[in-house]
C-alpha cells in the first residue's frame, strides 16, 4: 500500500530538445484538474482499501497465507515496475489518451477482480490493475505540469493533488471497511467503475490533448527484464514460505535452500543484472544510471524502497491482527489505521515548514529513528492486547517518523537534477517504494509464515491444542513480532545510510521540490 508516497511522476513538458513549446492556458484547467483529481482519488484508494478486505477474500477464495500478501503484492509490483516506462508512453501516445486508456483498463480490471472466482483470478486483476495505473498516474501528473503555466497557479494545482494523496489513502482505509462489512469485499473492486466511468465521460470533454516529440524510442526490453526479474524474486519468496505436511502430522516450510527457491533466486538475479546492463547500453534508457548513482539521490530512493518494504507489511500484519486475532469487524480495522494517516497529514505542513531552515539530513535521521522505535513498539501486542495502550503508540510514533522522512527524501532526490531528468527523478520515488514495498512484504510475509510455524510446533510440543482458536492466536502474533522487528532492521538501515551517504544542505536542494512531494 502506498500510504503517503510522492505521487508518481512523469517527465514533464519543458523547453527541452524534443518537447515542443507549452501553449497558452487551457481554460478549461481547472476543470480539467476536478477530473484528474478524480482518478488520483482512486488510485490511492485502491493502495489502501484492499487491505481491511484481505481477510474476507482469503476466506471467500480459499487463499493460503503465504498468498495472501500476491493481493497487494500483484499490484504494486506491476505499478511500481512499468510506471516509468508508463510515462514514456503517456507522453508519446499522447496524455489525454493515455489518461483515458488507463482509465479504461483500470475500470475493467477492477471488474475483472470483483468477479474473482479463485485467488489466481484475483491476483491477475489486481496485476492488470497495476498494469493501467502505472499509465494512468504519470499521464495525470504530466497534464498538470502542461496546463498549469503560472507558478502560482501550479502550486494550487499540485497543492490539490498533493491533498488527494494524502487524504485519499484514509479514506480508502474507511471505505473499506463500510464496503467489506455493509455489501461484500468485491466492493473494494467494484467502486472503481462509477468512479472511472465519470471521470472518463468529463476528461472526453474537459481534458486538453498534448505529446512529446522527438526521439519516441521505448525501453521495452528494459521493462520486461526488470519487471520479470523483480516477479521472480517475489516469486521466490512466496515459494519458500509454502508450508508442508509430513507423514507423522507434523507442519514445515519448504524454505530457503530447496531447490526450486534457488532456481527462481538465480534467474532473478540474471535478469536484473542483465537490467542494469542495458540501461548502461541502450540510447533512450529506462532509467539512466546517472540518475540513480549520484550519492544523495541514490539514498532517497534505497531510503523509499526500504520504507515501502517495513510499511507495506505492518499494514498486511495489522490488519491480519486486528480481524484475526482480535476479532474487530473491516470497519473498526479501518478506524483502528486512522491514527497513523492522521498523523502524517497532520505532521507534513509542519516539516515542510521546517525543511528550509535545519535541511534535510537531521529531519530524515529523527524521522527513521522514530519510525524504527514506532515499528519494534508494535511487539508489545498479544492477542488480549489493549488497543491503546499496545497499538496506538506505536502506529502513532511511527507515522510521525514517517512524515518527517518523505518529504526530506523527496527534496534530495531532485538535488543536482536538471529539467529533463526532473521527471524521471522523481517517478522513481514513487517506483522505489511500490517494488520496495513488493519485495518487502513478500520477505516479511516469508519469515512470518516460518516463524508462526516454528511457534506452533513449539506450543503443540508443549501440550497447547493445536486446533485451538488461543493457539493459533498466539502462534500468529509471535509470527507477526518477527516481521515487526525485520521492519524495524529495514528502518534502521535505511537510517545509515542517511547518515553516511545524504550529504546535501538546505542551499542544495531544490527550489521544486515542495512540488516533488506534493
Amino acid at each position: 500500500m502506498s500510504e503517503s508516497a510522492p505521487p508518481p511522476t512523469a517527465e514533464p513538458a519543458t523547453a527541452d530538445a524534443g518537447v515542443e513549446p507549452l501553449p497558452p492556458p487551457d481554460p478549461r484547467r481547472w476543470k480539467a484538474l476536478a477530473v484528474i483529481a478524480v482518478a488520483q482519488l482512486m488510485i490511492i484508494l485502491d493502495g489502501s482499501i484492499m487491505n481491511i478486505a484481505l481477510p474476507s477474500a482469503a476466506v471467500d477464495l480459499n487463499i493460503g497465507p503465504e498468498n495472501l500478501q500476491w493481493a497487494i503484492t500483484a499490484y504494486t509490483l506491476a505499478f511500481g515496475g512499468l510506471l516509468l516506462l508508463g510515462g514514456r508512453v503517456a507522453d508519446y501516445l499522447g496524455r489525454k489518451t493515455a489518461f483515458i486508456v488507463g482509465l479504461v483498463g483500470f475500470a475493467a480490471a477492477s471488474a475483472l477482480g470483483g468477479a474473482a472466482m479463485n485467488e489466481g483470478w484475483l491476483f491477475g486483476s489486481r496485476a492488470l490493475q497495476g498494469v493501467f495505473g502505472a499509465l494512468l498516474a504519470p499521464a495525470a501528473l504530466a497534464l498538470i505540469t502542461v496546463m498549469f503555466q503560472d507558478p502560482k497557479e501550479r502550486a494550487k494545482a499540485f497543492g490539490v493533488f498533493g491533498a488527494i494523496s494524502g487524504g485519499g489513502a484514509a479514506i480508502g482505509l474507511l471505505l473499506g471497511g463500510v464496503l467489506t462489512e455493509y455489501l461484500d469485499w468485491r466492493w473494494c473492486l467494484l467502486v472503481n467503475v462509477p468512479i472511472a466511468v465519470v471521470a472518463v465521460l468529463f476528461a472526453i470533454r474537459e481534458v486538453p490533448q498534448s505529446k512529446a516529440h522527438g526521439d519516441t524510442r521505448l525501453d521495452v526490453p528494459g521493462a520486461a527484464l526488470s519487471t520479470l526479474g523483480l516477479l521472480s524474486l517475489v516469486y521466490a519468496f512466496t515459494e519458500a514460505a509454502k508450508q508442508e505436511v509430513a507423514a507423522d502430522g507434523s507442519v514445515s516450510v519448504v524454505g530457503w535452500t530447496d531447490p526450486f527457491v534457488l532456481a527462481l533466486f538465480a534467474v532473478a538475479a540474471v535478469l536484473l543484472v542483465a537490467f542494469v546492463v542495458l540501461e548502461t547500453k541502450v540510447k533512450n534508457p529506462l532509467l539512466p544510471m546517472r540518475i540513480v548513482l549520484e550519492r544523495n539521490r541514490g539514498a532517497s530512493y534505497l531510503t523509499f524502497f526500504l520504507l515501502g518494504g517495513g510499511m507495506f507489511a505492518m499494514f498486511l500484519f495489522m490488519t491480519l491482527y486486528f480481524q484475526d486475532v482480535l476479532g474487530y469487524s473491516p470497519l473498526r480495522a479501518g478506524f483502528a489505521f486512522l491514527p497513523f494517516s492522521i498523523g502524517i497529514i497532520a505532521m507534513a505542513g509542519f516539516v515542510a515548514r521546517l525543511l528550509p531552515r535545519v535541511g534535510p539530513k537531521p529531519l530524515l535521521l529523527t524521522g527513521l529513528a522514530l519510525a524504527t522505535a514506532g515499528m519494534l513498539l508494535l511487539t508489545l501486542t498479544t492477542p488480549t492486547s489493549s488497543y491503546w495502550t499496545s497499538v496506538f503508540p506505536g502506529i502513532l510514533v511511527m507515522s510521525i517518523g514517517m512524515s518527517m522522512v518523505f518529504i526530506p527524501a523527496s527534496s534530495t532526490a531532485l538535488v543536482g537534477v536538471g529539467g529533463h531528468d526532473a521527471g524521471i527523478a522523481s517517478a522513481m520515488l514513487n517506483t522505489s517504494q511500490q517494488v520496495g514495498g513488493s519485495l518487502g512484504l513478500a520477505l516479511l510475509n516469508t519469515v512470518s509464515i516460518s516463524a508462526i510455524t516454528a511457534k506452533m510446533g513449539d506450543l503443540v510440543a508443549g501440550g497447547a491444542d493445536p486446533t485451538s482458536a488461543a493457539t493459533l492466536h498466539e502462534a500468529s502474533v509471535s509470527g507477526y513480532h518477527v516481521a515487526y522487528v525485520w521492519g524495524a532492521g529495514f528502518f534502521a538501515l535505511a537510517l545509515v545510510l542517511v547518515a553516511v551517504l545524504i550529504s546535501a544542505r538546505k542551499d542544495d536542494l531544490p527550489a521544486d521540490a515542495a512540488v516533488a512531494a506534493a
